[in-house]
């Protein structure tokens, strides 16, 4: 006589039913249709899919707003120097990339990361046109030597990241004049103070301004003070 199985045995697929009424538990990312991917909306690497790792907080920029913000940049991007300060999962920096941006570099904390975004340099062979830092945003950002066309800045949520970002660029001047400076931020806790901040800056200058029920993204340009030494 053949043993019956015994449930979650690591020999055999046979699964207990459910309960009568009870659903089966899904993993957590079942509902995902493609699951530890982003694509390049449009460029020389159009339709490109990058992996990217599936890690709590990881928030890739949605293919909607993604493209929203590369219609917004299609006159400044070809030939300009990009920071991408937090970088994640790389979406916006290796779309800038595809779009004819000269040089992106891009800042993420995590080590795994940023060793995938690494990785995924190396798969489109960009490896001398984009500089992956594995470091704080704002500790790395003092070792930077040149100044951006473009700064993309999409950071954790509900950290107040934003301000200060905005802060240490300007204080370590790496604007060049007329840079263009990239937000996104919820839109959850309504941001007042942040928003209010950003309408108080004088050097700063929004163009462009949408949002979703998740996200808010603006896009501002940076006007240059008469003794920025910005190059």
């Amino acid at each position: 006589m053949t043993p019956t199985p015994k449930a979650n045995s690591p020999k055999s697929s046979w699964k207990r039913p459910a309960a009568k009424g009870k659903k089966e538990k899904r993993p957590v990312h079942a509902g995902r249709t493609k699951p530890g991917n982003i694509r390049i909306i449009s460029g020389q690497h159009r339709g490109r899919k990058l992996p990217v790792l599936i890690a709590e907080g990881l928030r890739p920029t949605s293919d909607r707003v993604k493209e929203t913000l590369f219609n917004w940049l299609m006159q400044d991007i070809a030939g300009a120097k990009v920071l991408d300060m937090f970088a994640g999962s790389g979406s916006l920096g290796f779309e800038a990339l595809s779009r004819g941006a000269e040089h992106v570099t891009m800042i993420e904390n995590n080590r795994d990361n940023a060793a995938q975004l690494s990785a995924n340099a190396a798969l489109l062979r960009a490896e001398q046109s984009c500089n992956v830092i594995n470091a704080d945003a704002f500790g790395a950002l003092n070792a930077q030597s040149g100044a951006f066309d473009i700064v993309l800045i999409d950071p954790p949520f509900n950290q107040g990241f934003v301000t200060k970002a905005l802060d240490t660029l300007l204080k370590l001047e790496l604007l060049r004049p007329d840079a263009l400076v990239y937000i996104e931020m919820e839109t959850e806790n309504n941001i007042e103070k942040e928003s209010e901040a950003l309408n108080n800056n004088k050097l700063l200058s929004k163009i462009k301004e949408q949002s979703t029920q998740q996200v808010s993204y603006r896009l501002y340009r940076y006007k240059a003070s008469d003794n920025s030494n910005a190059d």
